[in-house]
């Protein structure tokens, strides 16, 4: 990586000890570190965390942001949907970052935007991976719910819909992941038999 980057090997060392430490890599013996696959128990809890979160932000935005909603929201629900037309993944993600970064704005609460920021990179990534294989046109619809309930400044309803958004999302992206594990495993055991006959 340094050769590939023209740089010394001290910063690669360095970031990749950062990303060690936010679990986006792990060791594997010898061969040094690998991108950490992606793990259902891990998906869960990451998206338990982000319902309970967004579930507070949408209370709190939908109690003191629907003017700002209001002004807004509207228009990056547009952005979104013609992102998810184009197709493109990186516009996807980046709607649905900039979607729920109001929300957080608009919570009132900078305690819970901080919390949820340590995880972003996370869902990020889950985003972006789950979106190459599957664009999600439902997101956009929940987002609506989300953003109508909070420009109404009803709390009790943008808290529901927050938390289904992301509750869908951690169904979703588990039944995905553990599919892929169940075909790789089925893989590698016909892999097996292969050799052994």
């Amino acid at each position: 990586l340094a050769a590939r980057l023209n740089v010394s090997r001290q910063p690669v060392v360095q970031a990749l000890a950062l990303l060690k430490v936010q679990g986006f890599v792990r060791e594997s013996g010898r061969r040094g570190v690998v991108v950490a696959p992606l793990d259902a128990d891990f998906i869960a809890h990451l998206y338990e965390l982000r319902s309970a979160l967004d579930g507070a932000a949408c209370r709190g935005a939908a109690r003191r942001g629907s003017a700002e909603a209001k002004l807004w929201g509207p228009a990056l629900i547009a952005e979104g949907r013609a992102a998810f037309a184009s197709g493109s993944v990186k516009r996807m993600v980046d709607a649905d970052m900039r979607f729920h970064r109001l929300l957080y704005d608009l919570c009132g609460n900078p305690m819970i935007a901080e919390t949820a920021a340590l995880h972003w990179h996370h869902i990020r990534r889950l985003i972006g991976g789950y979106l190459q294989h599957y664009p999600m046109r439902d997101v956009w619809d929940e987002h609506q719910a989300i953003l109508d309930a909070v420009m109404a400044g009803d709390a009790d309803r943008a808290e529901t819909a927050a938390r289904h958004h992301a509750d869908n999302a951690s169904a979703k992206f588990t039944a995905l992941v553990g599919a892929a594990r169940g075909a790789d495993t089925a893989g590698k055991a016909a892999g097996k038999r292969r050799k052994r006959s």
